[in-house]
């Protein structure tokens, strides 16, 4: 039985003590929220921690399922608030393995002042459920941090890939795509929005396409660019492909992808100049 409230009194009465102490013996030298020497944040952290042990002692007055679901909160809180998430997860589980040496010791002075009315049987359980308690915390934390990193990170992602196709205005009515890097199936869908979105926006007559930067083409990445050809042409644009590498047109002859009907030049350059555009 793992409810005391006498045990409880006695943790509830060094939650303070226990969250200062944790702070002191933070290495301040490490990267992430627990070397930070901002006021504010220090303030947030010693609070998250004071709140983890205002939410831990209740596992000796409460029912441990319902000790369990109230400390969901506080599990997803920290678990993605942007401090944690700039801090490396081994560094977060190493803080909750200490607590748990904090309440061990702690357990083991509370049952040394009072062996006379305690069993060792209730000792042990008692420190047995403060570590089954301490592994489920860290499981749940885990899980919440590694899917909010991962959200973060896709977030970040599709904003780069968002801010890779950029339409450059060359002149009034002429503007430039330049496409760099891999260009997959969400990126070309991308490219296909932006580049038609800023056309229209910027009323530009021409638009040079320039594939210089790009390593690879292949039938999809084809396809993809003939679609925007196409889309451009439906709204008044006229394109023109720069930047094609002898790697690209001997890619593009074995695949056996046409370029039939649209003005190819080898480089940005050349292209600008065989249509009177200045460099």
């Amino acid at each position: 039985m793992l409810k005391n409230e006498r045990l409880h009194e006695f943790l509830c009465s060094r939650n303070e003590m226990m969250t200062e102490q944790w702070y002191e013996s933070l290495d301040k030298s490490k990267k992430g929220i627990y070397s930070t020497t901002d006021p504010k944040e220090i303030e947030q952290l010693k609070k998250q921690n004071y709140d983890f042990h205002v939410l831990f002692c209740s596992m000796f007055s409460k029912n441990y399922d319902v000790f369990l679901v109230e400390f969901q909160y506080w599990i997803k809180q920290v678990a993605k608030d942007e401090a944690h998430l700039n801090t490396p997860l081994e560094e977060v589980l190493e803080e909750f393995f200490k607590t748990q040496k904090q309440y061990l010791k702690l357990i083991e002075e509370y049952y040394s002042l009072n062996k006379e009315q305690l069993s060792h049987e209730q000792y042990a359980e008692w420190n047995l459920g403060v570590v089954d308690a301490i592994s489920e915390i860290i499981q749940e934390f885990t899980v919440q941090n590694t899917e909010a990193s991962q959200i973060r990170l896709q977030a970040q992602q599709e904003l780069i890939v968002e801010m890779s196709a950029p339409v450059i205005l060359l002149s009034k009515d002429t503007g430039l795509l330049p496409l760099v890097g891999e260009i997959n199936t969400y990126r070309s869908q991308v490219i296909f929005e932006k580049a038609l979105e800023q056309s229209s926006k910027y009323n530009i007559d021409k638009l040079y396409i320039d594939l210089s930067g790009v390593p690879i083409i292949d039938t999809m990445v084809a396809q993809q660019i003939f679609q925007l050809i196409y889309g451009l042409k439906i709204i008044g644009v006229r394109t023109a492909l720069s930047g094609i590498s002898p790697e690209i047109a001997q890619t593009a002859v074995q695949l056996g992808i046409q370029f039939t009907g649209i003005e190819v030049y080898s480089t940005l350059v050349q292209a600008m100049e065989k249509t009177g555009v200045n460099a």
